[in-house]
């Protein structure tokens, strides 16, 4: 076995990012199956820690959903740090497990540890909050020789200003559809059921537009091209400060000849906003993902989700098609004010809009948000309502962790009946048809065409049709027709439109299996098997945690 480093040597460090459901809506396999790559995108997060960590330090970076991690890779270094959300906390709780076996610290960070420590208490060192407000003290402990402690940051206090560049030399770029950066943290809206204003507060703080450019730079430098995704959660929560950005961002692509497409997420209101849709469409935004949520106002306004409220949603999503994105939505079935049926609303609101790909989900408190407390201050909280295992499907899909007003069966037959309609092929197709005729690609996104990239894509269309044609026959005359339709029309939609075909190809078959899930739920409670789970008793949730010690040892079984 390695000798390990004492406080005079400089540590090993192997940084691991462990994997995620592959049970869930979100997993894009058969996208990466068809352009090669591992994973849809690598872990920001830790790239941004293997810079921040002293320069003397060994650092090595696995990602677990590309590669396993083995008990050698574990023994030959000093520390492992490890981390991240909610539908990697299996993977992660077996990570500690191993280390622990195996002799070596470890130590876990992120949002999930960040949420529920108490949950990763088996762990060496709990780092939690924002790196850059709290790793100083976890290195300097280090090297004091201490291998164990718990770490917590000041919250909503980092200065993301000192945020270094990331470590992209440590990715191998074809493992990935992507890479992401990050210019802001923090939204301003006050969603019930949403944990960033808990993780990272309500006042968005945003890079430097030097420090966002030397990051794109790094990137281009490496020899990186093609889709950057922008992984704020809201990119338009400091309006100000990214139409100060964006003008740079422009010039910037057009002095290098537009390397990079963009996406990233917004709020709804940003259709609101013509000079910023320009200032995005200029950049080379291309796509866009949004929580609309629910077409119901009395539900927007009951959860806190009033900037979606007064307006027409599909007016709104046709203004982005307009500004040349293309639009991928969250919706949400289960909420309090549903009084009754949710189906034939949420499915014409979802073909008004034309968006191709919806996530609609079952509503989920996470952890210490202003949902899960209020329904831990009225006694409807599951005990492990935040309790999770690999053999789940990602939380949306879950989902109702807590007593319903409803009728749990109500709100199940509706959720199965969205969709039903949504994911139907035809309607998927129609969609996608409305798509192709209203994005407005700007012409400079054809321009200087990378021969190299052009036969790549051509390559990955053969391979998309021949799986459309063949191992899904059912759906090849609506995705021929789609294509030739949007060819004649306006191709410079195709990408766009075999973007959201290829994402299909997951989440056809993928909605028809939760729909046999919800069906077997729905099933056993009509045959009066079902029993409700125990409750947290009624009252606030506490400052670090939200589970029973009950529900903490099951999940150390899991691991």
């Amino acid at each position: 076995m390695n000798r390990k480093s004492d406080v005079n040597t400089a540590p090993r460090v192997l940084l691991v990012f462990p994997k995620f459901y592959e049970n869930s809506m979100w997993n894009f396999k058969e996208a990466m199956e068809i352009q090669g790559a591992k994973a849809a995108a690598p872990p920001l997060g830790l790239i941004t820690l293997a810079a921040m960590l002293p320069e003397t330090w060994q650092i090595g970076l696995l990602n677990a959903n590309c590669e396993p991690l083995t008990d050698e890779a574990i023994r030959g270094v000093d520390l492992v740090m490890t981390g991240g959300m909610l539908p990697q906390e299996p993977d992660c709780l077996e990570i500690i497990e191993r280390c622990r076996t195996l002799g070596t610290p470890v130590c876990v960070g992120g949002p999930a540890p960040t949420s529920t420590p108490e949950v990763y208490d088996r762990a060496d060192f709990v780092v939690a909050g924002e790196a850059e407000g709290i790793l100083p003290e976890f290195v300097a402990a280090w090297e004091r020789g201490e291998r164990t402690g718990r770490f917590t940051a000041v919250k909503f206090k980092a200065d993301v200003t000192k945020s270094p560049i990331p470590r992209f030399d440590l990715l191998t770029f074809s493992h990935y559809l992507y890479i992401g950066v990050q210019f802001s943290r923090g939204c301003p809206f006050t969603c019930e059921f949403c944990d960033i204003i808990e993780l990272y507060g309500r006042a968005p703080r945003t890079k430097t537009t030097p420090q966002m450019l030397a990051e794109l730079d790094r990137l281009f430098t490496l020899g990186y091209r093609g889709h950057v995704d922008f992984v704020d959660d809201n990119l338009i929560g400091n309006k100000k400060a990214i139409k100060l950005f964006l003008p740079h961002l422009i010039a910037w692509q057009e002095e290098r000849g537009y390397p990079f497409k963009f996406s990233t997420e917004a709020s709804l209101n940003l259709a609101d906003d013509d000079e910023l849709l320009d200032l995005m469409r200029r950049a080379n935004f291309f796509a866009l993902f949004t929580g609309i949520e629910t077409p119901d106002e009395a539900t927007l306004i009951q959860t806190q989700k009033k900037q979606n409220t007064r307006r027409s949603i599909a007016e709104s999503v046709h203004k982005l098609y307009a500004a040349g994105m293309f639009v991928t939505a969250g919706f949400i079935v289960g909420f309090d004010s549903e009084t009754d049926s949710i189906t034939k609303a949420m499915s014409t609101c979802i073909a008004d809009t034309g968006i191709p790909i919806a996530m609609v989900g079952l509503l989920f408190a996470l952890p210490n948000t202003q949902l899960s407390r209020r329904l831990r201050r009225e006694g409807r909280l599951y005990e492990n309502y935040a309790v999770t295992t690999s053999d789940q499907g990602d939380q949306c899909t879950q989902g109702l962790n807590f007593v319903t007003l409803r009728p749990q069966r109500d709100v199940l037959s509706d959720y199965r009946g969205v969709l039903e309609d949504i994911y139907d092929p035809k309607a998927f197709f129609d969609r996608v048809r409305e798509l192709g005729r209203l994005l407005d690609r700007p012409s400079f996104a054809a321009q200087k065409l990378r021969w190299g990239a052009v036969a790549k894509d051509l390559v990955a269309l053969t391979r998309i049709m021949w799986r459309v044609s063949v191992r899904r026959p059912e759906l090849a005359k609506h995705a021929w027709s789609v294509f030739f339709d949007t060819a004649r029309r306006n191709p410079a939609a195709l990408e766009a439109v075999v973007t959201n075909i290829v994402i299909y190809l997951h989440v056809y078959p993928f909605s028809r299996y939760v729909m046999r899930e919800i069906d077997s739920r729905i099933a056993e409670i009509d045959a009066g098997r079902w029993t409700q789970p125990p409750v947290l008793p009624p009252g606030e949730e506490a400052a670090t945690g939200r589970v029973g010690k009950a529900a903490v040892e099951r999940l150390a079984a899991v691991a």
